[in-house]
């Protein structure tokens, strides 16, 4: 497993990168995960350390995200949308950031934040429209839309987690990926879409209405999504164990149109995966700076870094 020594090896340079990289911000702590400290109090949407919060706060996002990225991709229309109204080729980790932010400010922050949050998101909806190449129109704000983004992101979320992530708590109960499911379609309702599974059975038939309007993944992004630009040595060696472990996360519907083996496929390369993830843990320490600041302003643990040095 040659990736997990470059992991554990990386200095602190490399560990402060990586958090600038994935948040957008060179302190590693931008404004919006300070406003989760500071914005609101009491819980949030979420429960917290619930299920919502053990899924998300677990670096195996960073595979989910991969995962999510190729399965919305096979949708034309969701496609066009980020093509036509984003720089993703030119700056991905701002597009990454952009979407950080969204996934932790509602999982982490107050129910204020989180509605603040939502209403920032419509707001860039309501701009992102038009025609694809075939000429078919589409909007970021469809509900239809929206549903298929949001399927594709829990599924690929919840895969990840069941395959790389750190096991469940035992007061989850058997059937946490069902809360999972549940309690996470609160976040695209709040953004307008509907019709949302509850269960993992109910999201895997969901994702399956799906598939006659799917069409390939050009060969130009999923290139872009095995190697983007900017990586330096080390990241190189940890992200191509990502990409590698989430093309095998990518649900069956979505698989072929992806261009990717998909779930059930060469699940022996996953377990190095999973140790890369567990070393890069115990470099970056045990919660993000977001579900810290979540903790202390609910008062389940010390201030972070940041609101010491400021104090």
């Amino acid at each position: 497993m040659p990736a997990v020594p470059a992991v554990t090896a990386l200095p602190e340079a490399v560990r402060s990168r990586f958090r600038a990289r994935v948040s957008g911000d060179p302190s590693g702590v931008p404004d919006w995960v300070r406003d989760i400290a500071r914005v609101g109090e009491g819980p949030g949407w979420f429960e917290p350390d619930g299920v919502v919060w053990w899924v998300h706060g677990d670096l195996a996002t960073l595979v989910g995200g991969v995962t999510a990225l190729l399965g919305q991709a096979a949708h034309p229309l969701a496609l066009a949308g980020v093509r036509q109204h984003s720089a993703y080729l030119a700056d991905p980790w701002a597009r990454l950031a952009g979407t950080a932010r969204w996934l932790v400010v509602t999982t982490f922050g107050s129910a204020e934040l989180a509605e603040r949050e939502a209403a920032r998101v419509r707001a860039r909806h309501a701009v992102v429209r038009g025609t694809d190449a075939a000429g078919r129109p589409y909007s970021a704000a469809d509900p239809t839309l929206l549903r298929w983004v949001h399927l594709a992101f829990t599924d690929a979320f919840l895969a990840a987690q069941q395959a790389v992530g750190r096991p469940p708590r035992a007061r989850f109960g058997r059937r946490w990926a069902d809360t999972y499911v549940a309690e996470w379609a609160r976040s695209a309702r709040a953004l307008g879409a509907g019709d949302l599974p509850a269960t993992e059975a109910e999201l895997a038939a969901a994702l399956a209405e799906y598939r006659p309007a799917l069409e390939p993944v050009p060969g130009e992004l999923r290139a872009f999504l095995t190697a983007p630009p900017g990586l330096g040595p080390a990241e190189q060696v940890f992200y191509r164990g990502l990409a590698g472990a989430a093309e095998l996360l990518v649900s069956p519907v979505v698989a072929a149109s992806a261009g990717v083996p998909g779930r059930g496929r060469g699940v022996v390369r996953l377990p190095v995966t999973r140790a890369q993830l567990r070393a890069l843990q115990l470099v970056l320490g045990p919660r993000s700076p977001s579900e810290e600041a979540a903790r202390w302003r609910l008062g389940l643990g010390p201030a972070p870094a940041w609101a010491r040095a400021a104090s």
